[in-house]
């Protein structure tokens, strides 16, 4: 992060603004791809959509997951193959499927008979894949009953797709975000494997295995390095799905993640007794302009105060501008910062690539979004 770092340094920001290094991207996929050469890596757009990083991915080879109209118009515009973009939304409008068939995007997810019968209707004799529930997992951030269906319902809907004309080609799920190893992932890739040799052995010819997201930032707390994480996750897939010729994998905090920090300023440092020991800190970012996956204090950022490194650090509880009660950052797991700290001092909260700049709001409170540039 140097280079963001420097940049930081130089420079004055008038807002809360993230800095994208697009080399960092490039160093993460391909170290990724080095530990998974096989695999299809259709990156997760959702998490940081800037033209810059689609570009250089559609360079480098990677295909896309999209989830909407808007982000399949983002990704032809940055010069991606229609045949390598994946429909991923098991909940799209019917507009939005005609659009991307019209576009020759035929690959689709569906967890639902409803949503089978859109795409037939409007994206006739396109392939899809049948998204799973699964259970508990060890992510930090569980993505586990908005999408998928029951695995009893899978052979069904597989049938339903048929007789729809549909060609039904796979299984896909999402361990959930932010999974710090590859070991986490092996219950949940055994179970998967059962239910693929049952579909398999009721006569459908399964060739795609798609395992979703989940391929971790550095957020303070060790993770597996990405060539290491790809190998040790193939070997075991291969190992489950050995009929599939199709193996899809759709980091996005894996790759961008890192390749980001946002420069922030510090607008009070106070206290609520004189008695107290933890003082509260506000910054001009928060909850409403692009730090969301603070709810719950899942994803744990790592920060520097720029001056003040090696200053002594006390406990602080880490709270926005707005004048919204929920916008408080870290409240349960407190945040040690410089007791030196005060308005004016610029925070960097590093690792945050992904999934601040399209959590912004416009203009909550009247404060501006998130200012994005690259470097």
């Amino acid at each position: 992060m140097d280079a963001i770092y420097q940049y930081i340094r130089n420079n004055t920001f008038e807002r809360p603004t993230l800095i994208l290094d697009i080399d960092l991207v490039e160093e993460n996929y391909l170290n990724l791809k080095a530990g998974m050469p096989d695999a299809h890596v259709h990156y997760a757009v959702k998490s940081n959509p800037h033209p810059a990083i689609l570009q250089r991915l559609v360079e480098l080879g990677c295909r896309f997951d999209a989830a909407s109209m808007g982000e399949i118009e983002m990704c032809l515009a940055a010069g991606a193959e229609p045949e390598h973009i994946s429909f991923g939304n098991t909940v799209k409008r019917w507009q939005d499927i005609e659009y991307a068939y019209r576009n020759d995007i035929t690959l689709f997810s569906a967890d639902a008979e409803e949503e089978l019968e859109k795409i037939a209707r409007h994206a006739p004799n396109s392939r899809v894949f049948i998204r799973v529930l699964i259970g508990q997992t060890e992510a930090e951030w569980p993505l586990s009953r908005k999408f998928g269906c029951d695995p009893a319902m899978a052979l069904g809907l597989m049938g339903y797709a048929k007789e729809l004309g549909l060609e039904p080609v796979g299984i896909s799920w999402h361990i959930g975000s932010q999974t710090k190893h590859p070991e986490m992932w092996y219950d949940t890739l055994e179970l998967m494997g059962n239910l693929w040799d049952e579909i398999s052995q009721c006569g459908y010819e399964l060739t795609l295995v798609n395992i979703g997201g989940g391929f971790p930032a550095y957020y303070g707390v060790e993770i597996t390095p990405p060539e290491e994480y790809g190998k040790k996750l193939m070997d075991r897939v291969r190992k489950q799905f050995p009929g599939a010729n199709y193996i899809m994998v759709e980091p996005g905090r894996g790759l961008v993640g890192s390749a980001g920090c946002i420069a922030s300023e510090v607008l009070l440092a106070s206290k609520k007794s004189s008695m107290d020991v933890v003082r509260w800190v506000y910054l001009n970012v928060g909850r409403f302009s692009g730090l969301a996956e603070t709810e719950g204090e899942a994803i744990k950022y790592q920060f520097t105060v720029l001056g003040k490194e090696n200053s002594p650090t006390g406990p602080c509880i880490l709270a926005g501008p707005t004048c919204d009660s929920a916008d408080v950052m870290y409240e349960r797991n407190k945040v040690q910062l410089p007791i030196d700290i005060e308005s004016g001092d610029v925070l960097v909260i590093n690792s945050c690539g992904a999934y601040t700049s399209t959590y912004s709001t416009i203009a909550f409170n009247g404060f501006p979004p998130l200012e994005v540039k690259v470097v």
